[in-house]
């Protein structure tokens, strides 16, 4: 497009093309931006045509989760409650890519307000994993994974507060990134008194892509403060010590459960190819993982206990029978004291993966420790509810400490996606990304594919 080569209309419509042909047996795209897509497009075309300097992602079409204020969208939350909650104005990642040249064309599904690590809409359906259609495309950002899997769009917005931008990461193939709590701005012009504790302390915007190298160019479009977010830092990107090869903690079977041998496998094959490109590797683990799953559980169960009555009234049956079974399973709620414990336990586990990562500045080590589940699995019973919540054990606690995570695709087994998580401290998402990009140039790209 910069070039000339090839016209931002020409993309877009691409795009939207490939929508047409592979969305209805995924449902992961749940509304198209067609006509003011195409304008912006034409738009970003007369720009090229003109000689003048064009923004870093001049004309690239980009989709967005739908729990995230497109100015005059529905922020649907993806409940019938929600249908018709229109955005006044852009949320701040989305201003951003605009202004960037990201042209905003779709909108993705979500789980009722991203409660479940599984896609399934009470307003929009179920969406399904390319590789697999009987299978979860990982939640909540799922609509988004099997929309950038599948090739319907390039480069997405979505979000995470239990692994929601690297489960379907993980379940689809892709690459995202989770960044530090604060590192990105977080603003809804149609939910503005929702950010509850576990939300402003855990919750963050993020970016998701086929490619590191599109994670990182979205990411660094998006970073850094905004007017509508009171604490989001400024931070220079690349970090100190530079973001080159250095020790890393392999976690090939974290704590807390069991582990599939091919998850297992994957996480030691990334750790060969880091080897082999200069990093030093060692299989240990960060200390308190378990207390720091525990700790997030606490934090999140006890908001939405809070809201409960609330969300009783807009949650789909399916959405509700999670919670419910996640809550039974998880015994009595928090009380006031066992929050102040969990803040001062957060406390204690931060400083002490502060302290490993002074030895090991990267972590590396699964997304979920098991195959992307079949449909409904997470509320078939209680026990799968557990299990549920066992297989993606090793995502929280980078929400609790609100430290980043890269996501990225290490190879096959069974058909379905492998992929591992590269953690690093606060504020460090170069190293995150850098590590990442050594592994993409390691085992390749796996997508874009065509449902399975």
């Amino acid at each position: 497009m910069r070039s000339g080569e090839v016209s931002a209309r020409e993309v877009m419509q691409s795009h939207l093309d490939r929508i047409e042909e592979v969305n209805g047996r995924l449902n992961a795209v749940v509304k198209v931006l067609e006509v003011e897509a195409l304008e912006a497009a034409d738009r970003a075309d007369a720009l090229q045509r003109s000689g003048a300097a064009l923004p870093p992602l001049h004309g690239v079409p980009l989709s967005v989760k739908e729990n995230i204020d497109v100015a005059g969208h529905a922020t649907t939350q993806g409940v019938p409650a929600m249908a018709a909650s229109t955005a006044p104005v852009d949320a701040p990642v989305v201003e951003r890519m605009r202004a960037a040249g990201a042209i905003p064309f779709a909108r993705t599904n979500l789980p009722d307000f991203g409660l479940r690590v599984h896609t399934d809409s009470g307003l929009h359906g179920l969406t399904k994993n390319p590789w697999d259609q009987l299978r979860t495309a990982g939640g909540s950002s799922g609509g988004e994974g099997s929309a950038l899997a599948s090739g319907m769009s390039p480069l997405g917005l979505g979000n995470d507060i239990g692994g929601s931008l690297r489960n379907p990461a993980y379940a689809c193939g892709i690459a995202s990134i989770k960044p530090s709590t604060h590192r990105i701005p977080g603003a809804s012009a149609t939910m503005p008194g929702f950010p509850s504790l576990s939300s402003q302390l855990m919750s963050v915007e993020g970016v998701m892509a086929r490619s590191i190298i599109d994670v990182r160019a979205g990411f660094e479009v998006v970073a850094g403060p905004h007017p509508r977010d009171p604490f989001c830092a400024p931070v220079p990107y690349d970090g100190p010590g530079g973001s080159g090869p250095c020790k890393v903690a392999l976690v090939a079977e974290p704590p807390g459960g069991a582990t599939a041998p091919e998850v297992a496998e994957g996480v030691r094959a990334a750790g060969r190819a880091l080897e082999a490109a200069g990093y030093e590797v060692e299989e240990v683990t960060p200390p308190m993982v378990e207390d720091a799953i525990v700790t997030w559980a606490q934090w999140l169960l006890s908001d939405l206990l809070v809201m409960k009555p609330i969300l009783e009234l807009v949650l789909s049956a399916d959405a509700l029978r999670f919670l419910q079974i996640t809550e039974d399973a998880m015994g009595a709620a928090p009380t006031v004291t066992d929050l102040v414990l969990a803040m001062q336990k957060r406390f204690e586990i931060a400083r002490a993966w502060h302290s490993f990562f002074e030895r090991y500045p990267v972590v590396v080590g699964p997304t979920w420790c098991q195959a992307p589940f079949t449909h409904g699995y997470d509320i078939e019973s209680p026990t799968s509810a557990m299990a549920t919540l066992e297989m993606i054990r090793f995502v929280t606690p980078m929400n609790l400490l609100g430290i980043p995570a890269a996501c990225v695709p290490v190879g096959l087994a069974g058909g379905l996606p492998l992929g591992v998580q590269v953690v690093a401290d606060r504020f460090r998402e170069d190293r995150c990304l850098a590590t990442a990009a050594v592994l993409e140039e390691h085992f390749g790209l796996l997508t874009p594919i065509d449902p399975r």
